[in-house]
């Protein structure tokens, strides 16, 4: 596996700044080697770094660009916001020391400021540490949302 440090900083903030931009990860997981530091610190660090510290955003449209949008977007049907009758996925986090600490040289650092999180109903992260909890499932797109699309907020 490969890792490259080839993103410029401004164009970063363009796109995140855009309020069609979706957040993301691309990274891989894996149980040997050195993954992308993105794969524990890409939400983290649009939390703390561009939201908190740059201000390039509000925290509410940091968690929408996280959350219903791209739900929305993938047709991800009963995803994406916290309402009756949809998946029980939450984060619970502190907005104020939320960071992430993956680094090239170190990148499997989990964050800080995360409290829990909660997957399918289940907790794979309780006061800040991973427990044995396996909530997550392969998601398809919902048949009956595909149409749908996504306009300018």
């Amino acid at each position: 596996m490969a890792v490259f440090f080839m993103m410029d900083e401004a164009d970063v903030r363009r796109v995140l700044a855009h309020s069609l931009c979706m957040v993301g990860s691309d990274g891989i997981p894996s149980r040997t080697g050195k993954p992308h530091p993105r794969l524990y610190g890409t939400f983290p660090r649009v939390l703390g770094k561009y939201v908190r510290e740059e201000r390039l955003f509000s925290l509410e449209e940091g968690v929408r660009q996280m959350t219903s949008l791209p739900a929305r977007r993938m047709n991800l049907a009963g995803r994406g916001e916290l309402r009756e009758g949809f998946a029980a996925d939450v984060v619970v986090f502190d907005p104020k020391t939320i960071a992430d600490r993956a680094t090239y040289e170190e990148p499997r650092q989990f964050p800080i400021g995360i409290e829990y999180v909660i997957v399918n109903g289940e907790v794979p992260v309780e006061h800040g540490k991973q427990t044995t909890a396996r909530a997550g499932r392969l998601l398809r797109r919902s048949a009956a949302n595909r149409s749908q699309r996504i306009e300018r907020e």
